[in-house]
Formats: structure tokens, C-alpha cells, sequence
């Protein structure tokens, strides 16, 4: 689409920046189901999918931008909640594999770690943002999955703790449908 064409058929601002929040989305979604398509682990899914996300923040402009107005709408009360709850969700479903497969202790509540991995990422990613302007992104999300995998892991599984840890797709998802110019 080009610039023109964006300009007319967003009247305002704000249906320009619920635009880019759902061309973001889609990306994001795009790379839950291309992470799902792959041959690994619930849990190593999920290390993924933080990893890939926080790979387009930094090399994708649309998902960064998308992430930018989604966190000062939602600072202003009129945030979509949305792309969270859907990836909630996912983590959801996947937080219940993992502990089917054994890769987290069994008192884990699926919906509350999802909760939980889906918010320690966010704050992550805000941190860098602050801090770095997320040169160090990559990293801290490796950290954040040092710091929390010994606490998920039954301790029979700490052996794959490194492997899991290390988990990325192969496959980065990218591209959106704007193209303004």
C-alpha cells in the first residue's frame, strides 16, 4: 500500500496507529505458527518465540513501531489488549504441553506462567528499550531464561537446561503489508 493510499483510508491518527498495531500483530502471529510447524519442545517453543519477538522488535520497524503504540495507548487506558491475550494464549497452550511432556514441574498453572513469561518479556524488552535502545535485547531475554528455566524445570530435566535455553528458530518471520512510499 502505498503512503497515499494509507492516508486515505486511515482518517486519524489513531486508526493509523491501530493500523500498524494490527500489521505488527499479524507478523507476531505469523511467527507462533511458523514456530509451532518446527520439531522441538513445548518449552523450547516458547524460548523461541520470545527470542523471535524480541528479534523483530529490533529488526522489524512496523513490529517495532506497533510495540511503541501499543504500550503508550495502553499508558493512556485505550491499549489493545488483544495481541496480548493472543499471545497469552499461545504461551498458554504451550505451557500445558510443556508440563504434559514433563519439560515443567506439574504445579505449574499454565495460564498464570503464561501470564507471567508474556509480562517478564515485556518488562524486559521496556528495560532495553530504556536503557539501550535495545542493542542488548538478545541478551537480556537469554538472561531472563537463565534466571527463570531452574525454577520451571523439573529438576530430572536440568541436563537439557542448556539446550532448551538456547532454542531459536531457524526460520525468522518478517515483512508486513505496509509499504508506504
Amino acid at each position: 500500500m502505498t503512503e497515499g493510499a494509507l492516508y486515505f483510508h486511515l482518517r486519524s491518527k489513531e486508526d493509523l496507529a491501530r493500523y500498524i498495531i494490527a500489521e505488527q500483530h499479524q507478523i507476531s502471529i505469523a511467527a507462533v505458527h511458523a514456530i509451532a510447524a518446527q520439531e522441538a519442545s513445548a518449552i523450547e517453543q516458547i524460548v523461541m518465540l520470545c527470542h523471535e519477538m524480541a528479534r523483530q522488535i529490533v529488526q522489524d520497524p512496523v513490529v517495532r513501531a506497533g510495540i511503541r503504540i501499543t504500550l503508550e495507548l495502553s499508558a493512556a487506558d485505550r491499549g489493545p489488549a488483544g495481541p496480548y491475550l493472543d499471545w497469552i494464549a499461545a504461551c498458554q497452550t504451550l505451557a500445558a504441553r510443556a508440563v504434559h511432556e514433563g519439560d515443567l514441574v506439574d504445579t505449574i498453572d499454565p495460564p498464570t506462567f503464561a501470564r507471567f513469561v508474556i509480562g517478564a518479556f515485556t518488562g524486559v524488552q521496556t528495560v532495553s528499550q530504556v536503557l539501550t535502545h535495545r542493542v542488548d535485547l538478545e541478551q537480556r531475554v537469554d538472561e531472563m531464561w537463565g534466571f527463570l528455566l531452574p525454577g520451571f524445570i523439573p529438576t530430572t530435566r536440568h541436563s537439557a537446561m542448556m539446550r532448551i535455553r538456547a532454542a531459536r528458530t531457524d526460520v525468522p518471520v518478517t515483512g508486513s503489508s505496509v509499504h508506504p512510499g
